[in-house]
């Protein structure tokens, strides 16, 4: 790999200098080019914190529980262990790649290592464009509303004050990672227990009050088989979109793998706290969802209701209870934006390092204190809160933010699993802890085809055309920018990365 175009080129791969540790995830970022600038402070606890506030099942569950209800209706609650398990198959294929390429940059890395920069390149935009929509949706679309709420405050009749929330609330997060990466650390740790409390726990204390029959309610158990289909859509393509409620949820959990360059061991860490955050995330969220769906007041109240879950909970808890489960749910929220800009700071300083963003040289700088890419971490900060801007004057907020943010990363699965079929014999010559084995080629092919399954469900919709559109002008931007100045860093040698048999030992 090449220096930036303003930056020395670091020392040659398998060069060990002097006095530096001789540790194994020191030498194998020699071997990439790079020398060690972020501190490895994150351990399994804490990875698997990242992978799963990253999901969030609370936010995914909380802002897309009406989609799937208004498609098929209570019902659509078992699509969730179904696409559990498709998502299941590519945090194995994350975990194999993860283990065996541990560098920050995830996507981009194991894109430009096992194919080429150029590919890299378009995949490692897709990451960013990816992070860059994620955050703005959520603070717009639920986190926003939902505290403007808790003081009284109307949010349909105070929109610039939801977005001036929201703006706020994006500002936070990029001041606690550039402080450290270990502020960030703690605030997703407890996430992990907010994330419990505000769906499972809730969840449970709804499907007992239910049970105890602390107030009337007109259905059995048989509401969690009630398919109404009241979209009135073909019953099998219904079922699909209602798939979508785990499609939307149970994805993200590849940014800690972003982290590797900040994490304790992450040839283990990183396939364990992936592999469990969304086998937990799978579980804890279908007890929920039995929870809230048995515990239905009224299907009538909560079909085409933007936020059926408060119609629910606030039909069976005391004001201020509500409230209390109001405030699991923002911090939730908040914590995936925490997790969110930090990852987003090392995928941008990772690509940068390779001299394949503008400004590369400013966007590479490490604070040598807090050991932070503070640059990206403010410019990519600026820009997050340009897309919410963005989705703000659309006609459809939701459908173009959340659309976006859906179909985004499983163009990523998708590009990175061909990336790793095609240099599949070479991986397994890196040290590792996990390994598919012989079961590789299976869950390959498995996964490539779920991940077009889900991109054409995604994409079809019209309420989901206007997230078509933006991601159609972000990729011809990427064009643009490979075109008149990345093609020629590439040829030159003055950007990109060598290939994936250079960290072979």
């Amino acid at each position: 790999m090449s220096g930036t175009a303003s930056e020395p080129a670091g020392p040659a791969p398998g060069t060990v200098m002097a006095g530096a540790q001789a540790d194994p995830e020191s030498d194998l970022l020699r071997r990439a080019g790079y020398q060690p600038e972020l501190r490895r402070s994150l351990k399994f606890f804490s990875m698997f914190a990242i992978a799963f506030s990253i999901i969030s099942i609370t936010t995914g569950i909380f802002l897309n529980y009406g989609f799937a209800i208004t498609h098929w209706g209570p019902a659509s609650i078992w699509t969730w262990p179904i696409v559990g398990v498709g998502n299941l198959m590519i945090a194995l294929i994350v975990a194999e790649l993860g283990t065996r390429i541990p560098l920050a940059g995830y996507a981009y890395q194991w894109s430009a290592r096992l194919v080429n920069s150029t590919y890299g390149w378009f995949v490692g935009f897709a990451g960013l464009l990816y992070m860059t929509v994620g955050g703005g949706a959520i603070m717009l679309l639920a986190a926003s509303p939902l505290l403007v709420s808790e003081f009284n405050v109307n949010p349909a009749t105070n929109a610039p004050l939801v977005l001036a929330v929201a703006v706020m609330l994006m500002l936070l997060p990029m001041v606690i990672n550039i402080i450290s990466i270990q502020v960030a650390a703690r605030v997703n740790n407890v996430a992990v227990f907010t994330e419990i409390i505000g769906t499972v726990v809730f969840g449970v204390v709804l499907f007992s009050l239910w049970a105890a029959h602390s107030k009337p309610s007109p259905y059995g158990f048989g509401i969690l088989f009630n398919s109404t289909n009241p979209g009135k859509s073909p019953l099998l393509y219904s079922f699909a979109l209602a798939g979508l409620l785990g499609a939307f949820t149970l994805v993200g959990f590849e940014l800690a793998a972003d982290m590797s360059e900040d994490a304790v061991n992450p040839r283990r860490s990183v396939p364990r706290g992936v592999i469990w955050a969304v086998v937990g995330s799978v579980v804890l969220g279908m007890i929920a969802l039995i929870g809230f769906t048995v515990a239905i007041p009224s299907i009538a109240a909560v079909e085409g209701n933007s936020t059926p879950l408060l119609v629910v909970a606030g039909y069976w808890l005391s004001s201020w209870l509500l409230k209390v489960f109001i405030a699991f749910v923002i911090f939730s929220m908040f914590a995936i934006l925490v997790v969110g800009a930090g990852a987003q700071a090392r995928l941008a300083y990772s690509m940068a390092r390779d001299n394949m963003l503008p400004f590369s040289g400013l966007l590479r700088k490490v604070h040598p204190a807090t050991q932070t890419p503070i640059v990206a971490l403010v410019v990519f900060g600026f820009i997050d809160i340009g897309v919410l801007l963005y989705g703000y004057n659309q006609p459809s907020a939701y459908g173009t933010l959340v659309g976006a943010t859906s179909i985004i990363p499983y163009i990523i699965y998708f590009l990175i699993t061909l990336a790793y079929a095609f240099k599949r014999r070479t991986t397994d010559a890196i040290p590792g802890a996990f390994s598919l084995g012989r079961w590789a080629w299976p869950v390959i092919g498995f996964v490539l085809a779920y991940s077009v399954l889900i991109m054409v469900i995604l994409s079809v919709p019209s309420i989901f055309h206007g997230s078509d559109r933006f991601v159609g002008y972000a990729f011809v931007l990427a064009l643009l920018w490979y075109a008149a100045v990345l093609f020629r860093r590439l040829r030159n040698g003055t950007a990109g990365v060598k290939p994936i048999e250079d960290l072979v030992d």
